[in-house]
């Protein structure tokens, strides 16, 4: 999907902020439609079929945090929170809802618009019925339950294993710890954020990543981790 044909939907009861948007994201070769609040947003982005919600949390007839359910069951727009609410237990809730991304304000705008369009970029080439997904040189055969890296195979724990081939269901996507101890651990362990921490530990020394250095899963801290730069095939 290219940039110049996407529809972003901003939802902000700030006129001020709906503006600096609509010209950031014009500039950028977006169309913009606007919505100022939740009732608005719902009847728009089923309407219109955006490919991006930015959404605001602090809506005058609603909360987006109790919002956000509601938009991602009307719509499978990949939906960033823009906010000005800035504590992590915020942010794992957007995203523990559904959101692909969180933004703070103030932002800026070159910084949005690279995170609208690293979010169409991981869409338009990841399938959701993909069974091979690549990060770099890694590949990671979802059918097979197979990993290689640069063509050699890496032989992973099965819970090492299940947390990356969680990550590469959602690429690009942050998965908060909260989601991922829920999906592999079952929802009695979603607070034990150790044995995520060892999990990723042990993927990393098996993929030859050197600390330091940019690797296939980034850390957000206090929030949880994202598979980057994947790529997929069916």
């Amino acid at each position: 999907m290219s940039n110049t044909t996407a529809t972003v939907l901003i939802v902000d009861d700030e006129a001020g902020i709906r503006r600096l948007l609509r010209g950031a994201l014009e500039r950028g070769g977006y169309a913009v439609i606007e919505a100022e609040n939740a009732r608005m947003a719902l009847n728009v982005a089923e309407a219109r079929h955006p490919e991006v919600i930015l959404l605001d949390l602090g809506l005058p007839d609603r909360d987006g945090l109790e919002l956000l359910p509601s938009l991602r069951a009307r719509s499978d727009a990949a939906i960033l929170i823009v906010s000005a609410r800035e504590a992590t237990d915020e942010k794992v809730a957007a995203l523990d809802l559904g959101a692909d991304d969180y933004v703070t304000k103030p932002f800026d705008s070159e910084e949005l618009l690279a995170r609208v369009r690293a979010t169409l970029r991981q869409r338009s080439r990841y399938r959701v019925d993909a069974s091979v997904v690549r990060a770099g040189e890694v590949e990671i055969d979802l059918v097979n339950r197979r990993v290689a890296a640069a063509g050699a195979a890496v032989h992973l724990k099965p819970k090492e294993y299940s947390v990356l081939a969680e990550l590469a269901k959602h690429p690009g996507r942050v998965m908060t710890h909260a989601q991922l101890l829920r999906a592999i651990w079952g929802p009695a362990h979603e607070r034990d954020v150790e044995y995520l921490r060892v999990a990723v530990r042990g993927i990393r020394q098996k993929l030859r990543e050197r600390p330091g250095e940019p690797g296939i899963i980034s850390n957000e801290p206090g929030v949880g981790y994202r598979l980057n730069g994947a790529a997929s095939e069916g």
